[in-house]
C-alpha cells in the first residue's frame, strides 16, 4: 500500500496556542505555508470549513497558485449550493490545477453552528442529504448526457456540465464520522474515510467496520486518520513540550472565556455547559479522553480534554523515530493516509518534512520490502 500525507492550510496563522496573527484572510500565509508543506513532501492540504470561517474553495484556490504539485482537499458542506453547480465548481478548480483536487464531505458537528447558516436540519437528514448530494455531484461528473434526478432533497431537470474532473475516474471524495449513519454514506459513495486520532485498538475496529460496510457494497475504501504530532530530539523534551502546550491553552482559556453563553467555536476555547458536541466522533474522544490522557505509549489527549473533542487533537508524542513507529503500527492497520498539523504550524510543518515524513515513508518501503520476501 502507498502512503500518503496531507498537512494542513488555514486562511491565517492561527492554532490553539498560536495567533491569531494577520488578517482574517491572509494572502501571504495561505502561499507561504502551501509552499512549506509541497517542499516538506506532502501530498495534499486540507482547507477546513466552519461556519465562520472565509471560503474554503477560495482559499484552496489561492493555495494551488502558489503551488506547482500540491493536492488540495477541500472541505465542503453539502446543502449550502446546489450540488450541481458544486460539481462544476470543483471541475473547474480540477481543470485549472491539473487534477490535483479532491473533496471532503462534511455534514457538521453541531446542531449550534450549522444553524448559524440556516441549516436546521437533523442529524440523521443531513446524512440523507449527504448521499443524496454526492450522488448527483458524481452524475454531473460522469454523465455524458443531460439527466433528471427526483430525490428528497434535489429536483433537478436536465442537468449537464460542459467541465469534468481531469482523471477519469473523478475527483476523489472523503467523507468521516462514527456514526451508522456516517458509515453507511460512506460505505456507498466515499473514495476515503476519515477518522480522528484513536488508539489503536479504537482505531482497527473503526477501520474493519468502515471496511466491511464497504465491502458489502463491492467497494474498497481508503482509510485516514488524523493527528497532531508533537516531536521533539529526546523523548522526555517531547513530553515537556506537550504539557507546556496543554499548559499555554488552559492559560488562554482561563484570559478568553466566553461570556456570550452561545458556545463560540473559535481554537482552543474552553466549551461552556451545553456546548459539547454531541457528533459519534466526538463522543468517542470524549470517551477516550475522560479514560486517561495517554494510551498505546504516544497517544496524547491532553489537548482534547482541554477543548472538548471539538475536532482533530490528539497528538503522537516523542523523537521523529519513535512517532514514525506509531505511525507504521496505523499502517498495519490498513490506514494508508495520514492528515498531520502541528500545534506551531510552520515550526511543525518544517519539522515533519525533514524528520517525520521521510521517516515513515522509509518504514513503509522496507515492509513493503520484507512482504514481497515473505509472501
Amino acid at each position: 500500500m502507498s502512503v500518503e500525507f496531507i498537512g494542513y492550510v488555514s486562511a491565517q496563522e492561527q492554532t490553539e496556542i498560536v495567533g491569531p496573527h494577520g488578517a482574517a484572510v491572509d494572502p501571504d500565509y495561505i502561499a507561504s505555508s502551501a509552499i512549506l508543506q509541497e517542499r516538506g513532501g506532502f501530498n495534499r492540504v486540507l482547507v477546513a470549513f466552519h461556519s465562520t470561517s472565509p471560503d474554503s474553495q477560495i482559499v484552496a484556490h489561492h493555495a494551488a497558485f502558489a503551488t506547482t504539485h500540491l493536492g488540495l482537499l477541500i472541505a465542503h458542506r453539502p446543502g449550502f449550493v446546489a450540488p450541481t453547480l458544486a460539481a462544476r465548481q470543483f471541475a473547474t478548480l480540477d481543470q485549472l490545477t491539473g487534477g490535483r483536487v479532491a473533496m471532503h464531505v462534511i455534514t457538521g458537528g453541531s446542531d449550534r453552528e450549522l444553524e448559524a447558516d440556516g441549516d436546521h436540519l437533523t442529524k440523521a437528514e443531513r446524512y440523507a442529504r449527504a448521499a443524496e448530494y454526492i450522488r448527483v455531484v458524481r452524475q454531473e461528473w460522469h454523465g455524458e448526457a443531460p439527466f433528471d434526478h427526483e430525490g428528497h432533497y434535489y429536483r433537478i431537470k436536465g442537468a449537464h456540465s460542459a467541465v469534468r474532473p481531469v482523471h477519469g475516474s473523478g475527483i476523489p471524495v472523503y467523507f468521516g464520522g462514527a456514526s451508522e449513519e456516517a458509515i453507511a454514506v460512506t460505505s456507498k459513495y466515499a473514495d476515503g474515510y476519515a477518522l480522528w486520532g484513536e488508539p489503536l485498538r479504537e482505531a482497527g475496529a473503526l477501520v474493519d467496520r468502515v471496511r466491511s460496510a464497504a465491502r458489502a457494497h463491492g467497494r474498497r475504501i481508503r482509510f485516514s486518520i488524523s493527528f497532531r504530532p508533537i516531536i521533539a530530539d529526546t523523548e522526555e523534551h517531547a513530553w515537556e513540550r506537550a504539557a507546556a502546550i496543554q499548559a499555554e491553552l488552559e492559560a488562554r482559556q482561563e484570559k478568553e472565556q466566553d461570556t456570550t453563553g452561545i458556545g463560540l467555536d473559535r481554537a482552543g476555547r474552553k466549551p461552556v455547559p451545553g456546548a459539547l458536541p454531541t457528533n459519534e466522533g466526538s463522543r468517542r474522544l470524549q470517551k477516550i479522553a475522560a479514560s486517561g490522557s495517554r494510551h498505546d505509549e504516544r497517544l496524547w489527549t491532553g489537548v482534547t480534554q482541554a477543548t472538548g473533542g471539538r475536532w482533530n487533537s490528539t497528538s503522537l508524542v516523542g523523537t521523529a523515530d519513535q512517532v514514525a513507529e506509531s505511525l507504521l503500527r496505523y499502517y498495519r492497520l490498513g490506514i494508508e493516509t495520514f492528515l498531520i498539523r502541528g500545534f506551531d504550524p510552520i515550526a511543525d510543518a518544517q519539522i515533519y518534512g525533514n524528520e517525520l515524513i521521510p521517516r515513515v515513508r522509509a518504514l513503509v518501503e522496507r515492509e513493503g520490502r520484507c512482504g514481497k520476501l515473505t509472501a
